[in-house]
């Protein structure tokens, strides 16, 4: 079992930046990702961006590409989401999830298959 908790979130202007982590109860071994996914009011969860533990591959939505930028802390266990030039558009419930296994782009990408998640942070941009 891995617990993972967000922090993070908060009120920004549109334009400015806020940066999210994703603290993992205890330190794990073999093949995993850990992502980033959103749900604004009345939709469904989205991908947003993912890292691959071992090899640190990121992996982005196209509505945060450019924007984003996702990293880990090994000695932390833990996962930053660096937003930068956020729009309300952005407004959501963030959460983090990490699946284990040796993994596609597509089940990176793909909210089916994460097993572990975390509460979920509030991010809200105004106009």
């Amino acid at each position: 079992q891995v617990q993972l908790v967000e922090s993070g979130g908060g009120l920004v202007q549109g334009g400015g930046s806020l940066r999210l982590s994703c603290a993992a109860s205890r330190r794990t071994s073999g093949n995993y990702a850990v992502a980033w996914f959103r749900q604004a009011p009345g939709k469904e969860r989205e991908f947003v961006a993912a890292i691959t533990w071992t090899f640190g591959d990121a992996y982005y939505a196209d509505s945060v590409k450019g924007r984003f930028t996702i990293s880990r802390d090994s000695a932390r266990n833990t996962v930053y989401l660096q937003m930068n030039s956020l729009k309300p558009e952005d407004t959501a419930v963030y959460y983090c999830a990490a699946r284990f296994g040796v993994l596609s782009t597509t089940q990176i990408t793909t909210i089916t298959g994460y097993d572990y998640w975390g509460q979920g942070t509030q991010v809200t941009v105004s106009s």
